[in-house]
């Protein structure tokens, strides 16, 4: 499985990265969203975890981008946030993503997550 990572603060994506490799997981990381669909555009990735606020181009500017190309639109979105996740679920964005989580992130709750989403893609594409 190859995930892109996209986060503006390095030390969240290396929090992410060394949470990836002990799962055996290969990534890619970009720091902002411009360079994530840059990214996307040239590779192939299961999975996009992807920060809220970021300068450049912002997460959810990255989903509509990434949802509105057919390569890129069937893969999983896990969406990060410092803000209190209430106050941006009626955002119409959000239904294009399959999980919402808060940051600081909680390792056992993300692991989860993650895992249960690359079963699910895996799944989908199988049939």
């Amino acid at each position: 499985m190859h995930i892109l990572i996209v986060d503006d603060k390095q030390p969240v994506r290396e929090k992410i990265a060394v949470l990836l490799s002990q799962l055996g997981y290969t990534f890619e990381c970009a720091n902002n969203g411009l360079d994530a669909l840059e990214k996307a555009q040239n590779a192939t990735f299961n999975l996009y975890i992807i920060d809220h606020l970021m300068p450049v181009m912002n997460g959810i500017k990255l989903i509509t981008n990434l949802k509105s190309r057919e390569v890129t639109a069937q893969v999983p979105i896990i969406f990060m946030s410092t803000q209190d996740i209430s106050t941006f679920t009626n955002l119409p964005e959000l239904t294009l993503v399959e999980q919402v989580i808060s940051k600081p992130i909680d390792e056992k709750l993300f692991i989860q997550h993650l895992k249960q989403l690359l079963v699910e893609n895996s799944l989908v594409h199988s049939l």
